[in-house]
């Protein structure tokens, strides 16, 4: 009887802390049009997990390591002839910012190629083979001032 009522409290506590979690989670798709759009990712949520972004080279602005500097993300995903095949995705810890949404969003799923990525983007991205194709990843480098000293003033 004992072991039963720890066994549930300590599953009420479990449950408690993921619903806690994914209440934080605000990753969502934004459509632009029938094949305009992208998502709005969080590290670590369902969706990031849902779309393969694994590789992706964040960089958590809370580390003790890196004092508030860190690295977001975007993510394109390519089919094998070099035509983006879904929409891309942006990997933000915080707030997107409008420069890199408004650009993202205006490549067309089916249609933006690999070149249009680059004429937007540069070079500076690496690459992560899928048995379908490839995903490009591009580092965005923000800071966290509030994250410098730990989270402390």
């Amino acid at each position: 009887m004992r072991y039963r009522s720890c066994a549930a409290f300590l599953l009420l506590s479990v449950a408690s802390f993921a619903c806690a979690a994914s209440w934080d989670d605000d990753s969502h798709y934004v459509s632009l049009g029938p094949r305009n759009g992208y998502y709005i990712v969080r590290p670590d949520s369902r969706l990031f997990r849902q779309l393969g972004l694994y590789e992706a080279p964040i960089i958590d602005t809370a580390s003790w390591l890196y004092h508030g500097y860190g690295a977001d993300a975007l993510a394109f995903r390519f089919n094998r002839n070099g035509v983006l095949s879904t929409s891309p995705a942006y990997i933000v810890q915080e707030s997107p910012y409008d420069f890199y949404t408004r650009r993202i969003g205006s490549l067309a799923r089916g249609r933006s190629t690999i070149n249009d990525v680059q004429a937007l983007f540069g070079r500076g991205h690496t690459r992560a083979d899928r048995p379908d194709g490839f995903i490009w990843y591009y580092a965005l480098p923000v800071y966290n001032p509030f994250e410098e000293h730990g989270g402390k003033n």
